[in-house]
């Protein structure tokens, strides 16, 4: 709506529209008497529908149950019935999508109409279906064949006037051609006063009248016409220009007449809101209109059908028509299926004809189809005459010459003023011979075109090869300069490659250095630490004994004192008792010299001493509290160091067994077989080989296991000089050659020797392993590694090569069953041959 410049309070009064057509169709009615009178239901949608209408509720309830007529001078009130109430609420409804319809065209008009206010032109679009006959056809289907048979007349005249003109202004000789007139099925149906809709008019005016009384008064005063024919009941026949159509008159007087009686329209008017009272001004303008001048009191009783409107309203349009100049489409149907690519043939000619474009082909063919300018046709056309006739100036002279040229009969075809006019198939004709003159000319043309392209491409070709020459050199010389970039590049990038592999090697020594120097430096710093707790031992010693000391200096020093202050106290009280002391001089001289000594200590002396026991017991607690936490470290190491010899015992006995009953099971193999020299086979194994000692050479000097990103050959004892736990370099496994000429009996030894050898040397690099870690789990090696995460990677290792030496000696032991069986060792070796070959 807004492209089409309608604004925005019409566009809201437009939805308005609709919604109150909607709560319309909601409005039910109650019967209030005997004689089946109704009135409204005051719900919900009498109120909306009043609201969006902008009218009174009670206005609205009264139009739809009452109808007022005006008898004489007085109005007579009516009340209706619940069917004619219902008829009337309906045509309220229509009436309302009907206006809100023809404005929306009007406003859609007005705004494409900018052009035609401009050039004064404008283009029409009629687009209508076409002929319509279903099982059941009712009035509609009997408008709209009404309207298809109109059009279908203005179409066959309108070509065949077409046709009739031409051939006149062009001033050829012609023949009328004859063409389906179908004027007598438009008779029946409008023809005045005993046409089918002025019947059907008259019926619907009569109270009582009904679809039979209808069918029968058709049946009465149509039968004379050809196109029509009565059938059984309420059916009736209609031969229209597409094709026989029943129609049954069920429906065809209610449809046909106008249930907006004056009261509708008067409620509309009364409404506030201008769409409606433009509805009702329409509707009444157009009554006028069609009724003539009469009174306005009586356009009730004027009031037409809506057979006879749409009379009219075609009426207006054949008018319109014949004002402008009509171009006309057919749109043809290919299926009833409604899918791509299928075709039906039998509904198509159906449509073609009744559609009359086989009609009007049949027109065109009877006459002269092809029509072609002078001046086309002779530019066309006239490279195929020769030079001589082809350079005249009269373009109509070349058109005859042309014409004599290929033979073309007078009868075939008719010269106008301005165009050739021929029959049907001559123009293909010239067409076949202009398209093979024109095939040898473009023949002619590619072969001289082909020609030339090559003897261009030659000469591009050779400009192409010096081109190429000259740039391939270049770029031969750029690649030369590329290499010797990339050369030295390649030499400083060496350079640098070798620099930092030497620098690696460098910080592994130094690595190796520190970690020497750390272990030396931990000897050393363990010896400082024993000798300072040796020391701190001492010290601790020293000042218990100095704390005991002061404690006995303190109490002679109170034991003194306390003397002293007992012989002042008996000198004075008790000097008889100096007789006694000097009667007992042993005791008074060890009086006399007690008080020397308590005389000796002084107070300076005993704080010192007591300072000096204060500061020795803040040492002894402090040594106390380091010997504590030591003592639970201590416990700590002695509770994992049990934990780790639990391991270590259960794993050497998981070992121990698992290596017994390896020698079990490589003994009862070797058994079999007597023991043979070992130098015989391809394999020798150096027993003098000081692998013992170079472990224990190694022992105090590597500080790590192999780590586990390194790969070693533990289980694939086929390849030479893989890399070992220790660095050693495993033999070549033997092969079990049965081609050799030394037997199958030696063979076999000598691979039963080589897994006797395998196992003792296996066992032997894992005793070494597992000892090694044990010694760095005691603290008697030091090393920079994880024991417990090295004894799981040796367990998955030891775990890996016992799986593989299983299954070898299971290979072996097969084998060995087979060389047992003559038969089979020949045909083992066959089979060996075959395959090698």
């Amino acid at each position: 709506m807004d492209v089409v410049q309608i604004s925005k309070e019409d566009q809201e009064s437009a939805f308005a529209m609709l919604a109150s057509i909607l709560w319309l169709g909601n409005i039910t009615f109650r019967v209030i008497d005997n004689d089946n009178h109704v009135t409204v239901d005051d719900n919900e949608a009498v109120s909306c529908a009043a609201s969006l209408l902008k009218c009174s509720k009670e206005h609205l309830m009264e139009a739809l149950c009452t109808r007022k007529m005006r008898a004489g001078h007085e109005n007579i009130v009516q009340k209706l019935t619940a069917s004619q109430a219902a008829d009337s609420r309906d045509a309220l409804a229509k009436a309302i999508y009907a206006g809100l319809f023809d404005w929306l065209v009007d406003c859609i008009n007005k705004s494409l109409e900018v052009g035609k206010r401009h050039s004064g032109r404008s283009i029409s679009i009629l687009d209508i279906y076409g002929f319509e006959s279903f099982v059941k056809n009712s009035f509609e289907q009997l408008c709209i064949n009404y309207a298809n048979e109109r059009l279908q007349q203005y179409f066959n005249q309108h070509l065949f006037k077409l046709e009739q003109e031409e051939y006149i202004s062009e001033g050829i000789d012609w023949t009328e051609v004859e063409f389906i007139d179908n004027q007598e099925c438009l008779e029946l149906i409008e023809k005045r006063p005993l046409g089918l809709i002025s019947l059907l008019d008259e019926e619907s005016t009569f109270p009582k009248g009904t679809d039979y009384t209808l069918a029968e008064k058709l049946k009465e005063h149509l039968t004379f016409n050809g196109c029509f024919k009565g059938e059984r009941s309420r059916g009736f026949r209609i031969r229209h220009y597409a094709g026989e159509v029943t129609y049954d008159t069920i429906g065809f007087l209610e449809k046909n007449r106008d249930l907006l009686h004056s009261d509708l329209l008067h409620l509309l008017s009364s409404c506030e809101m201008h769409l409606p009272q433009h509805f009702a001004c329409n509707v009444e303008q157009t009554l006028l209109k069609l009724t003539g001048p009469v009174r306005r009191s009586g356009i009730e009783s004027q009031k037409q059908s809506v057979a006879t409107k749409f009379k009219g309203q075609l009426a207006s349009l054949m008018q319109r028509l014949e004002d402008t100049e009509p171009h006309f489409i057919r749109c043809i149907k290919p299926n009833t299926l409604q899918q791509p690519n299928l075709y039906q043939e039998d509904l198509v000619l159906q449509q073609l004809r009744c559609c009359g474009v086989l009609e009007v082909v049949r027109i065109a063919r009877s006459g002269y189809p092809t029509r072609i300018a002078h001046q086309n046709f002779a530019q066309r056309y006239h490279f195929l005459l020769p030079l001589s006739l082809a350079n005249q100036e009269d373009p109509l002279s070349i058109c005859v010459a042309i014409l004599h040229q290929f033979k073309v009969r007078p009868d075939m075809y008719q010269v106008g003023y301005t165009k050739l006019f021929f029959r049907a198939g001559q123009v293909g004709r010239l067409e076949d011979i202009r398209l093979q003159t024109l095939n040898g000319i473009v023949l002619f043309q590619k072969i001289y075109r082909g020609y030339k392209v090559r003897q261009y491409f030659r000469k591009l070709k050779r400009t192409a090869i010096m081109l190429q020459s000259l740039i391939r050199a270049r770029k031969v010389r750029r690649k030369f300069e590329e290499l010797i970039r990339k050369h030295r590049a390649a030499i400083q990038i060496q350079k640098y490659v070798r620099c930092r592999a030497k620098k690696q090697e460098y910080l592994k020594q130094k690595e190796k250095t520190i970690l020497i120097q750390s272990v030396i430096r931990g000897w050393l710093a363990r010896r400082k630490v024993l000798a300072i707790q040796r020391k701190l031992e001492e010290e601790e010693r020293v000042a218990l004994e100095a704390k005991l000391h002061g404690e006995q200096l303190i109490k002679a020093a109170q034991m003194n004192k306390r003397l002293l202050e007992e012989f002042d106290t008996s000198e004075v009280d008790n000097p008889a008792h100096m007789d006694e002391e000097l009667a007992n001089p042993g005791v008074s001289s060890m009086h006399v010299d007690g008080q020397a000594e308590a005389v000796k200590v002084s107070p300076s002396y005993l704080a010192e001493l007591q300072s000096r026991v204060l500061v020795a017991e803040a040492a002894l607690r402090e040594k106390e509290e380091d010997n504590s936490v030591l003592r639970q470290r201590l416990n700590h190491y002695e509770l994992k160091w049990s934990e780790y010899e639990s391991k270590m015992s259960s794993m050497e006995e998981m070992w121990q067994k698992q290596m017994s009953s390896l020698q079990i099971s490589l003994a009862s193999a070797k058994k079999t077989l007597a023991p043979d020299d070992f130098a015989n086979q391809g394999f020798k194994y150096d027993e003098s080989f000081p692998y013992k000692s170079i472990v224990t050479k190694q022992r105090g000097s590597r500080h790590m296991l192999p780590q586990e990103e390194e790969e070693f050959d533990w289980d694939d004892t086929t390849s030479v000089g893989t890399k070992t736990p220790d660095h050693l370099s495993t033999p070549r496994k033997p092969f079990l050659d049965l081609s050799s000429g030394r037997g199958e009996l030696d063979a076999g030894r000598s691979v039963v020797s080589h897994l006797f050898k395998e196992f003792e040397h296996r066992k032997q690099v894992f005793d070494d392993d597992a000892s090694f870690l044990v010694e760095v789990k005691t603290g008697q090696t030091e090393a920079s590694l994880n024991p417990d995460e090295e004894l799981r990677k040796l367990k998955q290792r030891f775990d890996t090569w016992k799986k593989d030496f299983r299954g070898r000696l299971r290979e072996t032991k097969s084998i060995l069953q087979k060389l047992g069986n003559p038969d089979s060792a020949q045909r083992l070796k066959k089979n060996w041959w075959s395959k090698k070959a």
